[in-house]
């Protein structure tokens, strides 16, 4: 009998333990940081079907119209066939979707573009250049640091000179954010990748790349009392309305690492005398409400990119795959489930 039971036991321990290890990876149990921690603070009455991150934004279609200058570089088909479809999309910083336009001076945009053979590359962009730290454990710790004081209402002066010892590197990047003007159209933004990329040439070799994308159209800004006064759709009305008037443009500017720059911290810029070559031009050509746009359903995962590119060891890169993927499946998980009639456009429930 006592032999009988003896195989029962080591099967339950083996499967105890397997359940405990996928538990642990998957941040079920202990206080591990996991891609999930950074949506854990998302609100139960988040409305469903929206972005947990950007929640506020509108769809884009366009092309991609390469110059043929980065085909030296990168076997990707983008770089070499003449024009690719893109679809994309505008948004704002803040996570709540029904937030006014003048609640954040961050804002962004996603792209795919679609090759003639069958690669896509999706990626996400802000108005900032650097990420402020060099892990992706540094944006909890820097919300965690400057969260307002109930007894003051600001941020405790001993948890932000803690943040700084743990990551000085931010200080600069923080502080050129809260100088920086607060656009007031989507138009004339500089969209940066933040991270850098491996662009794979032809003869094989592996070329660090960072890019940006750089506007035709000039710069316009808020002043103080223009955004106290600013539509909270301000942003949104107004790319509309310059496309009505014809297309709008961005040169895909990509800056190319010399050795020893830093391939994998997205905190730290690379020298201004960097070779940057223009790879094409982005011509958006209107924009769609996201409820109804092919945008809604595209997860903007900027670990997806087309054979030609590869990814480097950013962990904070590494990071967003996986973020991004928890907000996907929540989101569809909420359309599929009939949670979401105001993010697919169906307001009356049906």
């Amino acid at each position: 009998m006592r032999r009988a039971w003896l195989p029962l036991v080591g099967i339950a321990t083996i499967a105890g333990s397997l359940g405990a290890a996928f538990a642990w990876s998957a941040g079920l149990v202990g206080d591990r940081i996991t891609t999930s921690t950074f949506l854990a603070d998302t609100p139960k009455s988040f409305p469903a079907g929206y972005r947990r991150a950007h929640g506020k934004g509108i769809c884009f279609d366009g092309v991609f119209r390469a110059s043929g200058a980065a085909a030296s570089i990168s076997t990707s088909r983008v770089f070499s066939q003449a024009q690719t479809p893109a679809i994309g999309r505008f948004s704002i910083g803040t996570a709540d979707p029904y937030a006014p336009d003048n609640s954040t001076r961050t804002v962004s945009m996603a792209m795919l573009i679609a090759a003639d053979d069958g690669e896509q590359w999706r990626m996400k962009m802000n108005n900032e250049p650097l990420f402020p730290t060099h892990d992706a454990q540094g944006f909890l710790a820097r919300i965690a640091a400057f969260a307002p004081d109930p007894a003051t209402g600001q941020p405790d002066p001993a948890k932000v000179a803690a943040f700084y010892r743990v990551y000085p590197e931010a200080r600069g990047v923080i502080e050129a954010k809260a100088r920086a003007p607060w656009p007031s159209s989507f138009a004339g933004v500089h969209y940066y990748a933040i991270h850098a990329y491996l662009f794979v040439g032809p003869d094989g070799r592996r070329q660090p790349v960072r890019w940006w994308w750089r506007p035709h159209a000039d710069f316009t800004g808020w002043s103080v009392e223009e955004r106290a006064k600013a539509n909270r759709d301000h942003l949104f009305r107004d790319i509309a309305e310059r496309l009505t008037h014809g297309p709008l443009r961005w040169d895909l500017v990509l800056q190319l690492a010399e050795p020893g720059d830093p391939v994998d911290d997205p905190s730290q810029p690379w020298p201004a005398t960097r070779r940057q070559i223009v790879g094409g031009t982005l011509e958006v050509t209107r924009v769609v409400d996201q409820a109804k746009g092919a945008c809604r359903d595209v997860n903007f995962d900027p670990t997806l990119v087309p054979k030609g590119m590869a990814l480097t060891n950013d962990p904070v890169l590494a990071a967003r795959g996986g973020i991004y993927a928890h907000s996907y499946n929540a989101r569809l998980r909420e359309i599929g489930y009939g949670r979401a009639t105001d993010a697919v456009g169906r307001k009356d429930g049906r």
